[in-house]
């Protein structure tokens, strides 16, 4: 009787651990991924993410636009 009842016990926390367990880790790897390094585009001016931005020439510009408007 109590080994049925460790072998569930066991099964319930093997199933939290590989299910539940894994999406809190992974919302906590989002979160903190969420805030990501901001860069000032040369021409207008405005913030963006640097993953957003476009690099040309080491300067930042926020769209293909900017980048036409010093070519």
């Amino acid at each position: 009787m109590i080994f049925k009842l460790l072998l569930i016990i066991a099964v319930i926390a093997t199933i939290y651990f590989i299910f539940f367990k894994k999406k809190k880790i992974i919302k906590e790897i989002k979160n903190n991924s969420e805030a990501n390094e901001m860069v000032q585009c040369s021409v207008c001016g405005i913030y963006c993410e640097i993953e957003d931005s476009i690099l040309s020439n080491g300067k930042y510009y926020c769209s293909n636009e900017c980048l036409r408007e010093t070519k």
